[in-house]
């Protein structure tokens, strides 16, 4: 029976894993099986660990979710009128300013043009 059980559960992990689209980090069922299973290998902890995973897990996601409410008040400003939803504002700046889930700030470094310098003269 509990080999049924396990392999029920292992099921239903995957076919949540597999059937999100969207582009967010795990929240407290992925954060959460990680810890129970980091707890289960760290002394027979495991509630305590997936308790501990299901926090961070809430804590990511709020932080990636802020962000994303961030970008897409930075969309709004430039293009007045836009409609979608946030998420959709969010990945929309994250093209046009070539950045990426996560960061605020493009990936590039910031260059500075070459000082402009005059041919040498002959003397």
């Amino acid at each position: 029976m509990k080999k049924y059980l396990m392999l029920a559960a292992a099921t239903g992990l995957l076919a949540t894993s597999l059937t999100t689209a969207q582009a967010e980090p795990g929240g407290c069922l992925k954060y959460g099986a990680a810890g129970a299973v980091g707890g289960h290998v760290a002394n027979h902890h495991g509630v305590l660990g997936a308790m501990g995973g299901c926090v961070t897990g809430m804590y990511v996601r709020h932080r990636y979710r802020k962000e994303a409410r961030a970008k897409a008040a930075l969309y709004d400003q430039e293009h007045p009128g836009a409609k979608g939803s946030y998420e959709e504002k969010a990945t929309a700046y994250d093209v046009e300013h070539s950045t990426k889930p996560g960061q605020m700030t493009g990936t590039t470094p910031a260059t500075t043009a070459p000082a402009a310098t005059a041919p040498a003269q002959p003397q």
